[in-house]
């Protein structure tokens, strides 16, 4: 499902005005609740008029969702191989530290990532952590003995789950030095500027160090 051919024919500003609405309102009300009318009135034009732009409201959904991921995966940029393994773990926490800034600052894309990211069934998304999973299998500290695709899904899995943890323990942290922006449904904090790292970042890495080496680092994880 994608937007039709039309939508595309739209100045940009106004394609990410109608974007930007319905991204509030799903996040708001969640991908399977939000009101298709509500929506099209707030965005400014009629149902008819709607019907121009997008199938339904699952097309809408599906456009808004592909929004959230790109929008995700500009933040992280490609995957470039890294020189030596140290400059493979800065450019990782690099990453990381990108991803959960523009989650705290963006409400509405941390709302609908996990959807943005389940819809993608592999995709770019997956592909970017393909390239982060054979850059470290090139360097020789990344285990070669479990099929790529799967090693990189789960990588993507302790990935996001990490992010949303950082998240909760940058909240926890920092009570004082965090702004609250309110949500239609939820207060989230904001920072003019991320921390340096997210506390016990090192977890993280302990943990991606277990899972691609298979476990026989002792329990190190040491990143650099």
């Amino acid at each position: 499902m994608t937007p039709l051919p039309r939508f595309h024919r739209l100045p940009a500003e106004r394609q990410e005005a109608i974007l930007g609405v319905a991204r509030a309102h799903f996040a708001e009300h969640g991908p399977e609740s939000a009101s298709y009318n509500k929506i099209i009135e707030a965005a400014g034009f009629s149902k008819t008029a709607a019907y121009q732009y997008f199938d339904g409201r699952e097309d809408l959904l599906a456009a808004v969702l592909d929004d959230v991921l790109d929008r995700l995966l500009g933040v992280l940029g490609p995957w470039t191989p890294a020189r030596d393994e140290a400059e493979f773990w800065v450019r990782l926490e690099a990453g990381t530290r990108a991803l959960v800034a523009h989650l705290q600052d963006h409400p509405d894309d941390l709302s609908l990532a996990d959807a943005a990211v389940g819809r993608a069934r592999g995709g770019a998304w997956l592909g970017w952590f393909q390239a982060v999973v054979e850059d470290g299998q090139r360097l020789g500290f990344i285990r070669t003995d479990v099929d790529r695709a799967l090693l990189a899904g789960a990588t993507a899995a302790v990935m996001r789950a990490a992010d949303a943890w950082a998240l909760s323990a940058l909240r926890a942290a920092h009570p004082t030095t965090t702004q609250l922006t309110t949500h239609p449904t939820t207060a989230y904090p904001t920072t003019t500027q991320p921390p340096a790292a997210a506390p016990g970042s090192e977890q993280v890495w302990s943990l991606l160090r277990g899972l691609w080496s298979g476990g026989t680092d002792g329990g190190l994880g040491r990143a650099h």
